[in-house]
Formats: structure tokens, sequence, C-alpha cells
């Protein structure tokens, strides 16, 4: 009786090999790393969010509107709750994307406005707040394009016969993954060079004539 339960754990073994399981496994352990990445990434970005804004508003009083924008995008993106079970529910990834690609359109327009105000880089702890946001919107674009790699690997592998039955047996489906639209307004961050006045700005430098 035992040695036909061994050989009939070794059959199984070998069938679920052959049938993808243990690649469906590894590659849906790959998108939950990679999914980790995004949310520490975003979570960081929102984290700064604050800073920036108790930063700038002083100099920047008249464009309240636009410091206004940039909280109410921070608080609708972080009252979504990124669990890992969010990417498994398309409705729920669409509505985060979108509330995070709300956030990226008014930092991307504070940044434009910040520009406008040179005198912001003589602000203490100003740069060390550039730095951060400027390496972290990097960050979040590697974390993104790593996410969008492995949930393609995942799909392809979900769609694919024989690896689809298995996937359909063990109730794996295809996962979410960053929409071409949303993917296309990440790959231009938001500029975060203050130091610079805008192109359309003559620049500001001091007279000398005399």
């Amino acid at each position: 009786m035992q040695a036909v339960r061994v050989v009939f754990l070794i059959m199984l073994a070998a069938l679920s090999t052959g049938c993808g399981y243990n690649t469906l496994q590894s590659q849906d352990e790959q998108v939950k790393s990679a999914w980790s990445e995004v949310l520490n990434q975003y979570q960081r970005r929102a984290d700064l969010v604050p800073n920036l804004v108790n930063t700038v508003k002083g100099a920047v009083q008249s464009e309240k509107d636009i410091l206004d924008s940039v909280v109410n995008a921070r608080a609708k993106a972080t009252s979504i709750q990124a669990t890992p079970e969010l990417i498994n529910d398309p409705a729920a990834f669409q509505k985060w994307q979108a509330a995070q690609g709300e956030l990226s359109s008014a930092l991307s327009r504070l940044m434009v406005v910040v520009e406008r105000y040179p005198d912001l880089k003589s602000i203490s702890g100003f740069d060390d707040l550039r730095a951060q946001l400027e390496g972290t919107e990097n960050r979040i674009t590697v974390a993104r394009k790593r996410y969008i790699d492995t949930v393609q690997s995942y799909n392809t592998t979900v769609r694919s016969f024989p690896t689809n039955l298995t996937a359909k047996l063990f109730g794996h489906t295809v996962k979410p993954n960053f929409s071409v639209e949303n993917e296309a307004e990440i790959s231009r961050p938001p500029g975060v060079d203050f130091g610079k006045p805008p192109a359309t700005t003559p620049p500001q430098v001091e007279s000398t004539t005399g």
C-alpha cells in the first residue's frame, strides 16, 4: 500500500510539472512580489506629498487651487485599500489605477507651477525633498515595468495550452495590468527640477551691465 502511494505521488508530481502547475505557482509569486514593490513606491510618493505641499505653500499661496487638488488627489488615492488581493479584481485595480493617475496629474500641474518660483530652491530642506521625489518617480517607473512584465508572462501561461487546463483546475485567472493610456502617462513623470525656469519664461539672471 505504501509503495502504491509513493508511485501515485510521483505520477502526480510529474503530471503537475508537465501541465505547468509549478510554473503557475512560481509566476504567481513573482507577480505578488512585483505588486508589493509597486505599492511600496506609490506609498513612498504619497508619504512625500504632505511634505511637498507644506514646503511650497508659503511661497505659492496664490496657487491654492493647485495645492488643494494635490491634497485631494492624495486623499483619494490613499483611501483605496491596496491589498494583495487587489490584483485579482480588475474593477478594483482599475479604480486604484485611476486614483493614482489623478495624483500623478495633480503633481504634474504643481511641478509646472512651482517652477515659476525660483526662490523655492533657497528653502531649507527643499533640495533633499526634490531629490527624494525624483528618486521615487524613477522607482515607480521601474516597479511598474517589472510588474507589467511579470503579469504578461503569468497571463500568457494562464491562457496557453495545456497550462490553461491546470490554471482553470486550480483557480488561476488572468490578472489586470496597467492600461496603455496610464502607461503613456507614467512614462512622462512629473518634472521636479525646480531650479530651472520654464522654457517659455525668460531666464532670471542678474544684470552684469554697468
